[in-house]
């Protein structure tokens, strides 16, 4: 893979040569207060379009139809969660590594607002190695 030259404007350099030092957690750490400060999500949006069922609100709080994908456990074969993650998250190595290693202590969210039968593929995937999944 070659590195592509990016144009930075004037105005950014300074913040972008400070980001640019920074470690992957503490990028991670930025990341997390950004979208809580500016209620936004870095996560690639799924959910572009409206969900099937029209009127929604109502039908939505009889029966949840999204779930938070929360991985608990890791088990045995973790490389192969590793692999699992990637795939599913589209992250790089190292960000998958750090979440897996992150969820052996604390739970670690994979996936947000997903469909219940997206969720419950995920599940599974996770399941075939060894892993645990929660459906919030």
């Amino acid at each position: 893979m070659t590195e592509e030259q990016i144009e930075v404007p004037k105005k950014f350099e300074k913040l972008v040569e400070e980001i640019e030092k920074m470690s992957v957690i503490d990028l991670a750490e930025l990341v997390k207060v950004l979208e809580k400060k500016f209620g936004v999500s870095a996560a690639p949006s799924m959910m572009a379009m409206p969900m099937a069922g029209g009127a929604g609100a109502p039908a939505a709080a009889e029966e949840k139809s999204s779930f938070n994908v929360v991985l608990t456990g890791v088990g045995d074969k973790k490389i192969d969660v590793i692999k699992v993650l990637r795939d599913i998250t589209q992250l790089g190595l190292k960000e998958s590594k750090d979440m897996v290693d992150a969820a052996a202590s604390a739970p670690q969210t994979v996936k947000e607002n997903v469909k219940k039968e997206e969720a419950e593929e995920m599940k599974k995937k996770f399941a075939a190695v060894g892993a645990t999944v929660e459906l919030k």
